[in-house]
């Protein structure tokens, strides 16, 4: 068995133990280091199993103990320690409160105060999921009580938690940086322009909805809540992020040092406001250091399968077989959309990410397109796979919080929303220069 035959094999194998749900980091570490030994262990035309029990040891663990070393990684744990401290100082949902006080008396003010919320939120955790599961607490009982509808209710949070794959920080842009070894400062800039015009998008889905069906989203009135008052008390969210983007755009910090500063500064901000104490503090970094071990393990594995991939040649056999195809520019952005699609349906976005780049990257390279670009259009694509069904993470997250509203009326929700992503999808395909600009004037 030749090494093309065991990494077509195993590439299979991957995608029907993916399907059976079996964590990946179990089938990308397993997979990958049964095909390195098989690999090496016919390399001589026979079977030697003796002979590939060096080489495989040693390619498995030098890859996951480099990429556990590495510097980049370091901002992972220091951006979720980030978001879930500043979640437990109350630092994360201000921007909703404050645009709930602002826009309650708007037509379907507050589930466009929820869609501000989820921006503000992301623009501190870089996680959707956690994006969708705080603001899903927060926003969808008040709408509820307020008589909105349950669909809209539901979906504009499902949707707007997905604000976290690229409102920077993001872990996903991490990771992406680290696979493709391109600026993860220049990806969270990239991300900037794309996050705010998918922000837009989903204002206007409400808008469009609410004047159709003003029955949909009930008027709030006034609590005589200080608008002025509820827009100071946002400062810390702002000041994060504004640290964060302006210190990175500025040259003023690393991505990884606006990480630590902003964890310090919303720890100062925590105590000195006296939300936060020490035991509340120690229950984030407990929830922070689960959350990271998940993800360096993911990204272990997907390291390992990386060089499994490269040891096979498969990639280069694929990037060869487009070759000959010939497929056109846009014939070839087509397809990838299609296969993130088809995969973010089933598949979880970091999954989806770490198996698709090792095939992605090449293919891109040799059609000449910019890797910062492509990352905003893999990180956009993920997005849209938070919220398609069947399996779509947010929108099952969204569900298990609030208990009352069944997953078929907010996928029925989210389908509203879902023609916006897709004309966002489409502008960020044909104007590059929207997710460029910004990194390019450094």
């Amino acid at each position: 068995m030749d090494a093309m035959t065991i990494g077509m094999t195993a590439l299979a194998l991957v995608l029907i133990l993916l399907a059976m749900r079996v964590p990946i980091a179990f089938v990308l570490a397993g997979v990958a280091s049964l095909g390195t030994f098989l690999v090496y262990a016919t390399r001589t035309g026979g079977w030697s199993p003796e002979r590939a029990l060096n080489p495989t040891s040693s390619v498995v663990l030098s890859n996951f103990f480099d990429l556990v070393h590495s510097y980049d990684l370091s901002m992972v744990p220091l951006f979720v320690a980030l978001g879930n401290i500043a979640f437990y100082a109350g630092i994360t949902t201000r921007i909703y409160d404050a645009a709930a006080v602002w826009l309650r008396t708007v037509p379907g003010g507050v589930a466009m105060a929820s869609v501000l919320g989820c921006g503000g939120f992301s623009a501190i955790s870089g996680s959707s999921i956690a994006c969708a599961s705080t603001m899903g607490r927060i926003c969808v009982p008040e709408m509820l009580r307020m008589g909105y509808d349950p669909r809209l209710a539901t979906s504009s949070v499902a949707v707007g938690g997905t604000l976290g794959s690229l409102i920077p920080p993001s872990v996903l842009f991490i990771l992406y940086g680290i696979f493709t070894e391109t600026s993860i400062a220049q990806l969270f800039l990239a991300g900037i322009l794309p996050g705010l015009l998918s922000l837009a998008g989903m204002m206007l889905v409400i808008a469009w909805w609410v004047s159709r069906d003003p029955s949909a989203a009930p008027r709030g009135s006034s609590d005589g809540a200080s608008k002025t008052e509820a827009a100071i008390a946002a400062w810390p969210a702002l000041l994060l992020f504004v640290v964060i983007v302006g210190g990175i755009y500025g040259g003023i910090f690393t991505a990884t040092e606006a990480a630590a500063v902003c964890v310090v500064l919303t720890t100062a901000i925590g105590f000195a406001q006296r939300r936060l104490t020490f035991e509340v503090l120690w229950r984030a970094i407990r929830e922070s250091l689960v959350q990271t071990s998940a993800i360096f393990l993911i990204a272990g594995a997907a390291k390992i399968f990386v060089s499994f991939v490269a040891l096979t040649g498969v990639a280069g056999a694929i990037v060869g077989m487009v070759e000959d195809a010939q497929l056109s520019y846009v014939m070839l952005l087509f397809v990838i959309v299609v296969i993130y699609l088809v995969l973010g349906m089933f598949l979880d976005p970091i999954g989806i990410m770490v198996l698709t780049l090792p095939f992605m990257i090449p293919l891109v390279e040799g059609y000449g397109m910019d890797l910062i670009w492509f990352g905003v259009i893999v990180v956009k694509l993920l997005e849209i796979g938070l919220i398609t069904p069947p399996v779509g993470l947010n929108v099952f997250v969204v569900s298990n919080v609030t208990k009352n509203v069944g997953i078929d009326k907010i996928f029925a929700g989210v389908s509203r929303f879902l023609l916006i992503d897709f004309l966002v999808l489409i502008i960020l395909l044909a104007f590059p220069i929207i997710s460029i600009i910004i990194p390019a004037s450094m």
